[in-house]
């Protein structure tokens, strides 16, 4: 898996997300808004709000609040409503970053996304400034199960599919798979079919070539994921930082 991915998986199995269980739940919050403004309000009939909803409960998120996050997405309007924005530019080190990030109030985001991108060395920048280093892919995270990696990859082999990654420990996360944009719902439903468990898929982006920073220069790279991470209004997080165990484990 790739380093920020890694990370990102780790940070979550200590417990760093738990100890800002609020801001989480408002991330939570916000992507089952997104998904249920996006299609059926009910679950069974909306596979992205099916996924939202199975990972507010994983993280133990009070069935009130998910109740309250799906009417408020069919409400009067009476409320501002929350829109998915995507912000590119370059961080510490010079990596590229782009964030997917679901706010009520697109100019406090970017306000605090700039400032956030200048603290850390770094220039939030317009569109399109670093996008071309990034191609769009399915992302899918499956749960093994029992199942070894031999095992895990045959029943992933689908048409559609362009990687099969595993961690380095079954603690870090799930496997992800990848896939071509176009395939995503199709690999999605296959393995389903094949009694895999599947715990999220989005629409991402991957960097086409990455770059690894070296020494401080790779703490500041983490540090500044972790913060952009940390962002209440910011669901996800991609940039072409390749990162190993011993940087990554450093941080934490």
């Amino acid at each position: 898996m790739s380093g920020h991915s890694k990370w990102h998986n780790i940070k979550l199995r200590k417990g760093k997300a738990d100890a800002q269980r609020g801001a989480l739940f408002t991330k939570l919050s916000k992507e089952i808004i997104l998904a249920a403004k996006g299609g059926s309000p009910d679950p069974e009939a909306n596979y992205r709000l099916k996924m939202a909803v199975e990972k507010a409960r994983s993280n133990n998120m009070p069935l009130d609040n998910i109740k309250r996050a799906i009417a408020r997405a069919s409400g009067d309007g009476s409320e501002r409503g929350i829109e998915e924005i995507r912000y590119e530019g370059y961080g510490p080190a010079g990596v590229a970053v782009i964030v997917d990030a679901a706010t009520d109030n697109r100019n406090r985001t970017a306000a605090e996304l700039r400032f956030l991108f200048s603290r850390h060395d770094g220039t939030l920048g317009e569109t399109n400034s670093v996008a071309w280093m990034f191609e769009q892919r399915g992302l899918i995270d499956v749960d093994p199960g029992k199942r070894s990696e031999d095992e895990l990859t045959e029943a992933a082999l689908v048409d559609g599919v362009i990687d099969v990654r595993f961690p380095a420990n079954e603690e870090d996360g799930p496997a992800e798979i990848v896939t071509a944009p176009e395939a995503l719902a199709g690999v999605r439903e296959a393995l389903v079919d094949r009694g895999l468990n599947v715990t999220s898929m989005v629409l991402g982006v991957e960097p086409k070539s990455t770059v690894k920073p070296e020494g401080p220069q790779a703490l500041r790279v983490l540090e500044f994921l972790e913060a952009l991470e940390d962002h209440e209004d910011i669901q996800r997080v991609y940039s072409n930082a390749e990162l190993d165990d011993a940087q990554i484990e450093a941080l934490i």
